[in-house]
Order: structure tokens, then sequence, then C-alpha cells
């Protein structure tokens, strides 16, 4: 790694101690909402019924798609899911996102796979530095929250149907 290279992840790391130092006052649906790239999460973690549990105790882990990653679906999925008749459908995936307990990347890069609220398992592969979860690449780990910790994935994972 070259010096320019190092000092930019230095200034990278530096300026998320300080996002960070204040994520973890908040909860992890306060702290999604906050960075802005989470807005069809937090629409779908309400149509869902899932907006208290992740405000509760926990601690929880999340992989939270970014709305990007929601933009990847094919057209009309996120539109039929948010539907009151596919609510449960709805709180499969999402809970498919979400571990008991904390989980932060150092941890999770010693896993092969781990055990989602919903009751599958996902996947969990690294690459030199890059964590996979399924087929989504960890984008940002580590996202502090009082309740637990957020990783940011650039793919909506989806469970399997049975």
């Amino acid at each position: 790694m070259q010096a320019t290279e190092f000092g930019v992840i230095l200034t990278v790391l530096l300026g998320s101690v300080a996002i960070n130092s204040v994520a973890a006052e908040q909860d992890i649906v306060t702290t999604a909402a906050a960075a802005g790239s989470f807005n069809t999460l937090a629409a779908a973690l309400q149509a869902a019924d899932l907006t208290d549990t992740l405000k509760s105790k926990g601690p929880f882990t999340v992989f939270a798609p970014t709305d990007d990653a929601f933009k990847k679906l094919p057209p009309g999925t996120m539109e039929s899911l948010l539907k009151p008749e596919n609510k449960d459908k709805l709180r499969a995936i999402l809970t498919y996102h979400v571990l008991a307990g904390k989980v932060t990347a150092a941890q999770a890069m010693k896993l092969s796979s781990a055990k989602t609220v919903n009751g599958q398992t996902v996947a969990i592969t690294t690459q030199g530095d890059t964590v996979m979860v399924n087929n989504a690449k960890v984008v940002k780990a580590d996202i502090p929250a009082s309740n637990g910790v957020i990783h940011v994935i650039d793919t909506v994972i989806l469970p399997d149907s049975n």
C-alpha cells in the first residue's frame, strides 16, 4: 500500500470515528435513518412492523442493504412486498438480514455461516479484506449502534422460499 492510499484510508477511518461515536448513542433504526441511504429499508421495516423490534435492547447485527441495493431487485418487487398482503414474505426477507447478537467484521471474517433471526443460515466468505454475505458484499462494516452493529451491503439477500 502506498503512503497516499494509507493516508486516504486513515482520513476516512478517522472521519468515521467521529460519526460512529454519535451513532453508538442511537439504536440501529435511528442510526440507519440518519445515514440517508436506507430509505427503502426504513419503509420496509415499518411495513413489516419490525421497527420497534430493531429499536429494542438487542443486541443485533444487521446486514443493511442500501437504497441502491434495493434498486437491483426486479422492477415492481419492492412495491409488491410493501403491500399488506405480503407482510409475512417481507418479514422473512428482512429478518434474513439480522443476526441475534453483535457480530463485528473481525468476528464475521472467522465464520463460514451464521443463523439469521428468520431461522435460515447465510454463508459468510472472505476474499482478502472483503466480506461477503451470500452474494452481497459488505461495503462498510462495524457501524456501531446502542443495540448492536450495522454492516452495509450492496445487494439484498433473499432467503430460500420453502
